[in-house]
């Protein structure tokens, strides 16, 4: 019996790991969330729980396994004692296959500039995620870094370029985005410690603006979104709408995922997106024409808006066989179809 780990198993990325998993594999999942941001499996699976025991909700003819607690609490009891799942949650577990490490303090922008000492949190998730990789050895091992990585020098309004994988250079670092940037390029670096010191299969990946149907309305696309399915008249933009960013749907972000672990196993990172450089009012105006509708936009100039300019160049991962198959106007169309319920 297979078993894989997905941290974070119940925020935005992680619940469609969770589901993907669960419908193109025969394997059991163990999904671990505080639901401190995450949303319960519940809401999201459309299945009750057939079993409960203290932090345990097992779902889905026991392929399924929740557990609502801290994740650095899950790794100090498996790290203490290898036996603890076995012993308490899945009697034939012995080792891992994939692991998917989504386990993160994250939030839009308010989040990352309002409380950049929370945000600094993940990088205490992250050295015991990785010491305990090294010790547990599971088959392959996924980091998701974040384009919040690249140095913040390159995503001006004067200087915008196609940020490439070789744009981060651990002997000559530019600075990344706040502490969360900072955690996810040291979580990186860890990586590739895990992947060459203790040779192991680690694959890295930087997502761009990921987004999908699904997805908290702190964030700006499904919060554009709801205010455009209500046709609101102005609709509202923080900033001036012209930062733009590399939008790409979450199902390509999975597609991806799956695509790099067969390929990339050294810890090194790859890009997710598009490659395409899109403003907010871009976005806006794709979301009005498919409504059929031509509201003003109302600038929010007193909102966080981050960098102006963050887009990836995408010729490496193209040139290793593979590119986003959801268009902009598509993943838009569905992220309105889900706001109007």
């Amino acid at each position: 019996m297979r078993f894989h780990l997905v941290s974070g198993g119940c925020g935005f990325v992680g619940r469609n790991m969770v589901k993907r998993l669960y419908q193109t594999t025969a394997d059991t999942i163990i999904f671990v969330d505080n639901l401190s941001v995450g949303t319960h499996p519940t809401s999201w699976l459309k299945l009750e729980p057939e079993r409960e025991d203290g932090d345990l909700e097992v779902f889905a003819d026991g392929r399924l396994l929740f557990l609502h607690q801290d994740f650095r609490r899950f790794l100090r009891d498996i790290i203490d004692d290898p036996t603890y799942i076995a012993k308490h949650y899945a009697p034939a577990f012995e080792r891992f296959a994939d692991v998917f490490h989504f386990a993160a303090i994250v939030g839009g922008r308010s989040t990352i500039e309002g409380d950049p000492m929370k945000v600094a949190l993940d990088l205490s998730i992250d050295a015991e995620f990785f010491y305990w990789v090294t010790r547990h050895r599971p088959e392959r091992t996924l980091y998701p870094s974040s384009s919040a990585a690249y140095p913040i020098d390159l995503q001006t309004e004067g200087d915008a370029i196609a940020l490439a994988e070789s744009d981060i250079n651990f002997k000559k670092m530019g600075e990344p985005d706040m502490t969360y940037g900072w955690s996810k390029l040291t979580g990186e670096f860890l990586a590739k410690v895990a992947a060459e010191h203790y040779s192991l299969s680690v694959t890295c990946i930087r997502p761009f603006s990921g987004y999908g149907e699904d997805q908290d309305l702190s964030y700006p696309i499904p919060a554009i979104a709801a205010r455009i399915a209500r046709r609101e008249d102005p609709v509202e933009v923080w900033g001036t709408g012209r930062q733009g960013r590399d939008f790409v749907h979450i199902d390509d972000v999975l597609d991806c995922i799956f695509f790099a672990m067969e390929r990339v196993t050294d810890g090194s990172a790859i890009n997710i997106g598009r490659g395409e450089l899109l403003s907010f009012i871009d976005i806006i105006h794709t979301m009005c024409d498919i409504e059929g509708y031509s509201p003003e936009i109302k600038q929010l100039l007193d909102k966080p808006v981050g960098v102006f300019s963050r887009y990836s160049n995408m010729d490496k991962v193209h040139a290793m066989g593979w590119r986003a198959g959801i268009s902009v106007r598509e993943g838009m169309r569905r992220v309105l179809e889900a706001q109007k319920g």
